[in-house]
Formats: structure tokens, C-alpha cells, sequence
């Protein structure tokens, strides 16, 4: 059976190009993108979650959008049916890219050596990889959103599409150069 997130874009023929965000992007069990806090009692449970609803949870987190989640469900639902408008392409495919571009791969950390914080380069689990791109993509959808007369649903659908081309539009891939640039002194 052909699994179908909303009904219309299958999953089976979604590709994740980086191997180390395989085991992490997660697109079974779509049917239903609630799942209550389910995975939450252990620690590496957010993995089995479904990674659009990680999105969505993402979404929510803003003050306008808070707790709304059917809200946010229309929202993506609505971005996705622009997205595939828009590139004739799955739009899980243009997510799964987005987020494969939008990963960040060094950051720094503060290392205390007597009084002195010296900053250091370190290399990111395949796990905080894929928090930093979700929260930096809703982050960029909300904030193009804010204060403007452009639909929130238009801006998620751009701020995806512009991340999976890779481009300096997308809030998500400026934050990921801006990281890995600093990091990149801080070696």
C-alpha cells in the first residue's frame, strides 16, 4: 500500500541524498501527523516522530500560532499544494531537500581553559542537524509572515522551495553559512 501524506503526494519515491540524515527523517506513519506526544517519555524519541509533523509542532511555536494546530496543519497542507504548483515536483521531495540544505555541519562551542572561553569548532550530530534546519525554517516562515500582507502559507511554500535550490533567500541556508562561516574561524 502507497502511503500518501494529505492524500496526494506520495511518500515511497521521497530520496534522502545525505546519508547521515537517513536514520533521522522520518516520513512513516503520515496518515495521521498527531501523535499526542507519544515518542516523548525517552530521549531519542523525537526520531520515531514523523518529520512533517515536527514541522508543524515548529510552526506552532510563535506567539500568534500557539497550540493551533490544525491551524498550522492547513498551512502546510495549503504550501504544499503551492510547491507542487509552483516545481511540478513531490513536495515531500522539496522538504527533504530544504532540510538537507538548510543542516548545518560545524558549530561552535566555548571550551573554558582556566578563565579563558576559547571558541571551537565541532562537527554536529546528524540529530541536531536536523533540529537546527527545522527550527531555522519555521523561524524564516515566521518571520516573513510577520507584519506583512503575505500569507504564511505563501512563505513557507517560498522559504522551501528556496531552500532546496540553495539559495540566499531562504532564512534557513543563511543561517546554516552563517554557522559554518564561524565556525570556520573559530578552528
Amino acid at each position: 500500500m502507497e502511503q500518501k501524506i494529505f492524500g496526494l503526494y506520495p511518500i515511497n519515491e521521497v530520496i534522502v541524498h545525505d546519508q547521515s540524515l537517513t536514520k533521522y527523517i522520518n516520513l512513516t506513519g503520515a496518515m495521521n501527523l498527531h501523535t499526542g506526544g507519544r515518542y516523548s517519555s525517552y530521549s531519542a524519541g523525537k526520531r520515531n516522530m514523523n518529520t512533517l509533523e515536527r514541522l508543524l509542532n515548529k510552526l506552532m511555536r510563535s506567539e500568534k500560532w500557539t497550540g493551533k494546530k490544525y491551524s498550522a496543519y492547513r498551512v502546510m497542507r495549503e504550501a504544499f499544494e503551492k510547491i507542487s504548483h509552483k516545481t511540478k515536483e513531490n513536495p515531500v521531495q522539496v522538504l527533504v531537500n530544504a532540510i538537507e540544505n538548510a543542516a548545518p555541519r560545524e558549530e561552535v562551542t566555548r571550551l573554558k581553559y582556566g578563565g579563558i572561553a576559547v571558541p571551537k569548532a565541532v562537527d554536529v550530530s546528524p540529530s541536531r542537524r536536523l533540529d537546527v534546519a527545522l527550527r531555522n525554517i519555521a523561524m524564516g516562515v515566521t518571520n516573513a509572515s510577520y507584519k506583512s500582507k503575505k500569507p504564511i502559507a505563501d512563505c513557507l511554500a517560498d522559504e522551501l522551495i528556496n531552500g532546496a535550490k540553495n539559495e540566499g533567500a531562504s532564512y534557513a541556508v543563511n543561517k546554516k553559512e552563517e554557522i559554518e562561516r564561524i565556525s570556520a574561524s573559530a578552528r
